[in-house]
């Protein structure tokens, strides 16, 4: 073999090698650019489905902690220990709730009074910010005196009463705890008070009266 030969045989060499890594170039170019294509496709799925996704509206009820209690129960193996919870539950317009309920963790014992207290919401009727008629609610030892205020009182109330009354969505009011001084009594009296308000409308209704002749 000449060296002429030997010369043509090199060239050609060089050349399949130059071909082969110009194409594994190309391809490895195109590998880059699908990585780094797909990050950006991601986000992109990602935006779309944030700006799909609808916006969950706040609840209007509210719930409130009065009292969490230690109580102990005597039974046959000594004493078995858990907690008390009092809540009260509101939506702030008109209507409101007591609960109670115990359990051996806080956590659950609040959240069994919640349930517990939306399970006995009643329906308060509110003139203009406050109450129609003077009213007197007992519950146990406990009792509650109630009075309606002009605009601007405010809730004159303190502990569980102005808890009751401020998430039934009163805002004048004149009250005074009488008897017990336990929160659930309290309550508890302040929602038998509550719910034994009658409206102006109902009242002329039984009286055979216009509310015009009710109201002079």
């Amino acid at each position: 073999m000449s060296e002429k030969e030997k010369l043509d045989a090199q060239v050609e060499e060089e050349v399949v090698e130059t071909e082969a890594a110009a194409e594994e170039a190309v391809e490895s170019d195109g590998a880059e650019e699908v990585v780094t294509e797909l990050p950006a496709k991601k986000q992109r799925s990602r935006k779309k489905k944030v700006e799909t996704q609808e916006v969950k509206p706040e609840s209007e009820w509210k719930e409130q902690v009065v009292q969490i209690r230690r109580v102990t129960k005597v039974v046959k193996g000594g004493k078995k220990l858990s907690f008390r919870a009092i809540v009260i539950v509101g939506n702030q317009k008109g209507q409101v709730g007591v609960g109670c309920a115990k359990a051996s963790e806080v956590i659950i014992a609040i959240q069994k009074a919640i349930a517990d207290g939306r399970k006995n919401l009643i329906t308060v009727p509110i003139f203009k910010t406050t109450i129609p008629h003077p009213i007197t609610g007992r519950s146990g030892a406990g009792a509650v005196m109630l009075r309606p205020a002009s605009q601007g009182t405010g809730i004159i109330a303190g502990g569980a009463v102005r808890s009751v009354l401020e998430l039934a969505g009163i805002e004048n009011i004149l009250s005074k705890s009488l008897g017990s001084k336990s929160p659930l009594n309290a309550a508890n009296a302040t929602l038998d008070a509550l719910k034994s308000l009658r409206p102006f409308h109902e009242v002329a209704k039984k009286r055979g009266l216009t509310m015009a002749e009710l109201l002079n």
